[in-house]
């Protein structure tokens, strides 16, 4: 029950909406009593073929209705069959029939109210969940994607905030919908016959047990489960997004086992969990038909000692059958409250994780950049050890500095340190005499341009895609950076020219022409300080002397700090350093560094060029 009202705790926001799904409930379970109770008059008039009989209960009747069960009765059967003696048996039965009809009209019309205010609500929580997991996933600082799998995430953002609209849906139902049938039925069934309902108050308490008992762990196994399928949807995405090395390396069959391996584990886990989960349905429809057995046993002796009338025990039997219904919806939310909650705990495992890399108080606005940015003593380590080690050097205004070196030699995350993708762990970096981390991320982000090696592009058209953060571009503006980036000639041949859709990653469009279009991107953006993150290494020859034209005219009275692996591309830098293991061994300009023959002058003659 403790998960049940977790749950429901998440439509706080939305009191209106529940509070009109509340009053349109108990309008319908009234409307369900009538439509039920009006059992017993249908069976007293196709029963009751003597008029005598009626005439004898309306010259009996005292005339004061009592407020009591006999008192409530009496005047019932009083007004019926007054009724028969003022028109006739048919009237009667027409009449009732009537009135069944309108009944059972409002209590669906009321039901299908309270069922579009309930999808009001629930609705409304999943977009809120949606919106909480994306909000978080874009503050979060780079170092968490690094140790969660994305198609773990997106399990989170679809199945898990799926099952919490669904065990929402069971548990609301549960506490605003079901409890007011049951204590409703209830009630009725007293009115009727005291001593045959006092059975079912004993009853109450072993069903709920019993449910307990069956419920008992179920939210674990329904973490696990979850856990599993998110490792499932893990293992897909890796293999739609993998297909060509999958199959240019033969590798389908162990593709195959790796997913069937995950596949069973998630089938066993959800075996075990549905084996219990699936007891809930049996076990009270069995409760349910042992109390009704013994209501048969107990109320049949009170018909046959005079004691209740046959018509009153056949509508008490039709009402007490509605109570097993609203008991089995009640059981099977308790148990999907746990598949709900264990959702709900790996949804919040993403929103409440703590965002490291955030504007400290009073953080300054960075206006403008005129000067100079400055590595002083930067350290770095992603885990234990660290990957940058006291590393000094001053990038001054119109200059270009270049970083080189062997893989992993720490180069990327140098890179990254400017923008705060990463917070450092030692030393300090300043732009103007500013340290990073006493301006806002939105004012430091603004000076810089970032074009990568892997071109990072959206499925959208061309034009969206260069104007992705700079909301007024023109179209004119936007044509301008394509012609600097050397991206407009092949842009201009594209079937709809600028409104092309460019497909999923730019997966329409080759690498050279993606790169492009990232640096028309970057153009636009008009940034004073620029990274170049190996922005030509994975491109042919053609490809690359357009993308390197494209750089060359966009490096133009900038800020440059750029990653090479292409030595040729950074000749005419300002200054090159050479980076082994975390720190900088050489530096100097391109002749400087061949002059010193160490391992620049090694990395220029592997490459064949001086």
């Amino acid at each position: 029950m403790k998960n049940l009202f977790n749950l429901i705790r998440l439509v706080g926001p939305y009191k209106k909406a529940i509070g009109l799904n509340l009053i349109f409930n108990l309008l319908g379970m009234l409307f369900a009593l009538f439509s039920f109770a009006m059992v017993i008059p249908l069976l007293r008039i196709l029963f009751n073929t003597n008029l005598d009989q009626f005439k004898e209960v309306v010259a009996n009747y005292e005339g004061a209705a009592n407020l009591n069960q006999e008192g409530i009765l009496e005047y019932i059967n009083y007004l019926m069959a007054t009724m028969v003696v003022e028109h006739d048996k048919y009237y009667v039965l027409v009449a009732i029939c009537a009135a069944l009809v309108v009944v059972v009209l409002f209590k669906n019309l009321f039901s299908y109210l309270s069922a579009v205010f309930l999808s009001l609500a629930l609705h409304a929580v999943s977009k809120d969940l949606r919106s909480k997991l994306h909000d978080k996933v874009l503050r979060l600082q780079l170092s968490f994607f690094s140790e969660e799998k994305k198609g773990d995430l997106l399990s989170r953002f679809t199945t898990d905030v799926k099952e919490v609209e669904l065990s929402l849906m069971a548990s609301i139902n549960a506490a605003f919908k079901d409890p007011f049938y049951i204590v409703g039925y209830i009630i009725t069934l007293f009115i009727i016959n005291a001593k045959l309902s006092i059975f079912i108050i004993v009853f109450l308490p072993l069903s709920g047990l019993v449910i307990a008992l069956i419920g008992k762990g179920l939210k674990n196994k329904a973490k696990q489960g979850q856990e599993n399928a998110g490792n499932l949807l893990s293992s897909v995405e890796e293999s739609l997004s993998g297909q060509r090395i999958i199959k240019g390396f033969n590798a389908e069959e162990r593709t195959r086992q790796r997913f069937e391996e995950k596949n069973h584990s998630l089938y066993r886990i959800m075996i075990k969990f549905y084996r219990r989960m699936d007891l809930a349905s049996p076990s009270s429809e069995f409760l349910g038909i042992v109390s009704t057995t013994g209501v048969l046993l107990f109320g049949g002796n009170l018909v046959f000692s005079g004691e209740l009338e046959p018509d009153l025990f056949i509508g008490y039997l039709v009402l007490f059958s509605q109570l097993i219904s609203p008991f089995k919806a009640i059981s099977k939310a308790i148990y999907e409250a746990s598949r709900g909650i264990a959702a709900l705990t790996r949804i919040k495992e993403i929103t409440d994780e703590e965002v490291s890399i955030v504007d400290k108080t009073n953080a300054l606005d960075l206006d403008s950049f005129k000067d100079k940015v400055e590595y002083k003593n930067v350290s770095f380590k992603y885990e234990k050890e660290y990957v940058l080690k006291n590393v000094n050097f001053t990038l001054s205004g119109g200059k270009t500095i270049a970083l080189v070196g062997q893989s992993g030699s720490g180069k990327s995350t140098l890179a990254d340190l400017l923008p705060r993708f990463y917070d450092l762990d030692e030393g300090e970096i300043l732009i103007d005499g500013n340290n990073i981390k006493d301006v806002t991320l939105n004012s430091l982000r603004n000076q810089l341009g970032i074009v990568t090696q892997q071109s990072i592009l959206f499925n959208d058209t061309v034009f969206n895609n260069i104007a992705f953060g700079v909301e007024s571009a023109t179209n004119e503006e936007i044509i301008h950076a394509a012609k600097i980036a050397n991206a407009h000639e092949f842009v201009e041949k594209l079937d709809n020219g600028y409104q092309t859709n460019i497909g999923d990653s730019g997966g329409k469009l080759s690498g050279g022409q993606r790169q492009r279009l990232s640096i028309a991107r970057a153009v636009l953006k008009n940034p004073p300080i620029l990274i170049l993150d190996e922005a030509t290494s994975a491109l042919d020859t053609e490809s690359e002397r357009l993308v390197q034209d494209a750089l060359t005219n966009l490096m133009k009275n900038r800020t440059s700090l750029v990653i090479a692996h292409r030595l040729s591309t950074i000749q005419h830098a300002d200054e090159i350093l050479v980076m082994e293991k975390g720190e900088v061994i050489e530096r100097g300009s391109h002749s400087e560094l061949i002059g010193q023959n160490g391992v620049y002058k090694k990395l220029t003659d592997m490459q064949n060029f001086h």
